[in-house]
């Protein structure tokens, strides 16, 4: 996401009011959402499984059920690192989630293995969002100074913030086809827990309380991206106006 504090000076009060109150408002909702999933996670990482497996085996044991043997499973550092790897095809679990046996790393193992299964069947977001990846790659790196000289110069060259405004709505809509891509990953991830020996009936409810938990950042995300989406267009339309 893009802050434009700096340029706020020189736009109208419209677009600024609307950032000032939309910054106040993500920053809230974006502390609060990660203060939930750090709690879910301290949580449920106390609740074992049902058969003690780990994050790793939990991996291992739903990659081999739907035929992915080609997939490895490795540990990286850091905490919430889990992902899943496309280009190498990899399940990447967090030592906490790799060596842990809680109902949590059981259920952020299967929902990155969720992914691996979305790629494998060729699930219609995720090739989307893949389609995208260089698109937004090649954004990220020029549209803050894109939209910078745009905003700069919108009065004799409007076309310039036009094409910084299309550049950010890509990241934007990269943010919004994650979500479903998100979302069916953790429902392929609990269908997988409930017809195995991991979990239990009553420790289901901390998996989906989990997933949840970590769904509503990339809803966030969206939101927040979406928002900054509109505070440009505004800043556009004021200024050509």
């Amino acid at each position: 996401m893009i802050y434009p504090v700096a340029l706020t000076a020189s736009t109208g009060l419209g677009p600024n009011a609307f950032y000032l109150i939309l910054f106040v408002a993500i920053a809230i909702l974006s502390y609060s959402v990660q203060g939930n999933l750090n709690r879910k996670f301290k949580k449920y990482s106390k609740v074992a499984t049902r058969d003690g497996s780990t994050g790793y085996e939990v991996a291992c044991r739903m990659l081999a059920q739907h035929g992915l043997s080609d997939v490895k499973v490795t540990c990286v550092e850091g905490q919430l690192t889990d992902h899943y790897n496309p280009e190498n095809n990899t399940v990447n679990l967090s030592k906490d989630v790799y060596y842990g046996n809680s109902i949590m790393a059981a259920a952020v193992a299967a929902h990155e293995c969720g992914h691996a299964v979305q790629h494998a069947q060729g699930y219609a977001p995720v090739r989307m969002r893949s389609a995208l990846v260089p698109v937004v790659q090649f954004s990220s790196q020029i549209v803050t100074w894109v939209l910078l000289l745009g905003i700069l110069m919108v009065e004799v060259f409007p076309g310039l913030m036009l094409a910084g405004i299309a550049l950010f709505a890509m990241t934007t809509l990269f943010s919004f086809v994650t979500l479903p891509v998100e979302i069916d990953a953790s429902s392929r991830a609990l269908s997988w827990l409930q017809h195995s020996t991991v979990a239990s009936r009553d420790t289901m409810d901390g998996a989906k309380d989990a997933l949840k938990a970590a769904a509503y950042t990339y809803v966030v995300a969206a939101v927040s991206s979406l928002g900054t989406l509109i505070y440009y267009i505004m800043i556009y339309s004021s200024r050509r106006s």
